[in-house]
């Protein structure tokens, strides 16, 4: 890696200089362009960004959805040496607000379809200076104020000539936001050199990602799986991305998985070859009546991270498919996966081995390494480390102690060198690939006029995946009831980010407690 070095320059000019400039490289709904057109319109992006007072390493805020536009505002501003901060498009306008604050971005640029989660926030945010809209697609029932630019405008208005800013393989270069355990987001920083980094260790050897590859990615750009599987990983052999705005249903995804949209892939009579999704959605899909026959698909490797894998779901995936899932996991901090099922070698209910490159430790409540059979806190040594939390200095050193990083997960290995999943090391829970704090989803439900208090946990659902599940202690106890228990749910829902709603609500006349009146969770576990 040289000292000299920027990111979206190399990922975009590796594949001018093989040849691949007239090469789709990205699709969506509504179009696709090829790697030259990208180059330019990251170039018009980026040489505009000075239009809107931004200087090097000014951070910008990214919530937009998952079309062509995103890999143009997540790479024009690193080229220009501006720091993007991608993030959740599911969060409510407390999230955002929060994050535009800690972040001090001075621009946001949105998707026309999420305005209204920023109400108001460019005038009581004294850092946010512009606001750029998308208008892209999925914007009915949202106008553009005549205070804010125009994403397209702003392209138009840039040129498609661009030196690449002058900056260094180690210096900040994008952030993602990690939950924390008391809820409150931690601002994820990596370097220029990470991107790669997860590249040419992950995609390569573990996926044998190749440039004849069409790939479809589930899990959404603003995540650090979504971001390798739809944008660093193909942009680094010249494959095509398929792009998705909607959310992610079995429907929507069979119609991609299928070729039979976007229509620019329709068009092409191509169909994906790698599917990148989370272990919620392909229990979904196994469910679904409408799951394709095994000929109207194109795949060679499906992937798997965010949350353990049940066996019995990859079992069935691969027996109706002839597919194997790779499962995996990765995490915000070390940006992308480093322990991994192989292809040929899967073991399902296991998340296989260490990714070359990655180094794991399992370390006992003495702080030494355990043996085979032995749960273990799991530790990572890997280039693709983030470099802090941002404004989180305690919080920092927790987690990145040296060259080591602290997952915040439990697991054992066993004689064969496989790792499997034991669960967290804190309180927190990991539901459909994402962390969610009880103690954030425990404030919701207490803020309602009936609780008097709550306590929230995981729980397995039919399909042995994780969902919140809350015991509630009312100020009324004999007004229990399903209706409540439904408006309970209904409530958080509003509250929250949709993923985080507690799924079983259950009435108890008391809490189990330590003595000094902190919530022993673990009984509640079970």
């Amino acid at each position: 890696m040289p000292r000299r070095y920027n990111a979206a320059h190399d990922l975009i000019e590796r594949n001018l200089r093989a040849g691949r400039g007239e090469k789709l490289a990205f699709i969506d709904d509504r179009g696709s362009y090829s790697y030259a057109e990208l180059a330019r319109r990251v170039n018009r992006f980026a040489s505009s960004l000075a239009s809107l007072g931004l200087r090097a390493e000014d951070r910008v805020m990214v919530c937009m959805l998952d079309t062509i536009d995103w890999p143009v505002a997540f790479l024009g501003a690193i080229k220009a040496g501006v720091v993007p901060v991608a993030v959740n498009t599911l969060l409510k306008p407390q999230d955002y607000e929060y994050m535009l604050r800690d972040s001090r971005a001075r621009v946001l640029f949105v998707s026309q379809a999420l305005l209204p989660s920023f109400e108001g926030l460019a005038t009581t945010v004294p850092t946010l200076a512009h606001v750029v809209v998308s208008s892209a697609p999925g914007a009915a029932g949202a106008s553009r104020p005549d205070s804010f630019g125009d994403f397209d405008a702003l392209l138009a208005g840039g040129s498609e000539h661009f030196e690449p800013a002058d900056t260094v393989a180690d210096e900040p270069c994008f952030w993602l936001y990690s939950s924390g355990s008391t809820g409150a987001p931690k601002g994820t920083v990596h370097i220029h050199s990470s991107l790669i980094q997860t590249a040419e260790l992950f995609a390569r050897p573990v996926i044998g990602i190749r440039e004849s590859d069409i790939v479809f990615s589930a899990a959404k750009l603003f995540f650090a799986y979504g971001l390798g599987n739809g944008l660093t990983f193909p942009m680094s052999v010249g494959a095509t991305a398929v792009l998705m705005a909607e959310r992610p249903t079995p429907d929507a995804v069979f119609l991609r998985l299928t070729g039979e949209a976007p229509e620019a892939l329709a068009k092409l009579r191509a169909r994906p070859t790698v599917h990148y999704g989370v272990p919620t959605l392909f229990a979904s899909m196994l469910a679904s009546p409408s799951f394709p026959a095994r000929e109207q698909l194109g795949l060679r490797v499906a992937t798997s991270a965010g949350e353990a894998l049940p066996a019995r779901v990859g079992t069935t995936f691969t027996e109706r498919t002839g597919v194997e899932i790779l499962d995996g996991i990765g995490s915000t901090e070390m940006l992308h996966v480093f322990l991994s099922n192989r292809s040929g070698e899967v073991r399902y209910g296991t998340t296989g081995k260490p990714v070359p490159g990655y180094t794991l430790r399992l370390l006992g409540d003495d702080g030494q390494e355990v043996d085979d059979g032995e749960v273990g806190d799991l530790y990572i040594g890997g280039p693709s480390a983030a470099a802090m939390y941002w404004n989180q200095r305690e919080k920092t050193r927790q987690t990145f102690q040296g060259e080591w990083t602290r997952s915040g997960d439990k697991y054992v290995r066993d004689a064969d060198g496989y790792y499997t999943y034991a669960g967290r090391s804190d309180d927190m829970l990991k539901v459909s690939g994402q962390y969610v704090s009880p103690f954030e989803v425990e404030s919701a439900i207490a803020s309602h006029p009936a609780v008097l208090e709550a306590a929230v946990v995981g729980a397995p659902d039919d399909d042995r995946l994780i969902k919140p599940k809350a015991y509630v202690v009312l100020k009324e106890p004999g007004k229990a009831s399903a209706a409540l228990a439904e408006e309970l749910r209904s409530y958080v829902k509003d509250r929250l980010a949709p993923f985080k709603y507690p799924r079983w609500v259950e009435f108890v006349d008391e809490l189990p407690k330590t003595a000094t009146g902190k919530i022993q969770r673990f009984k509640l576990r079970g």
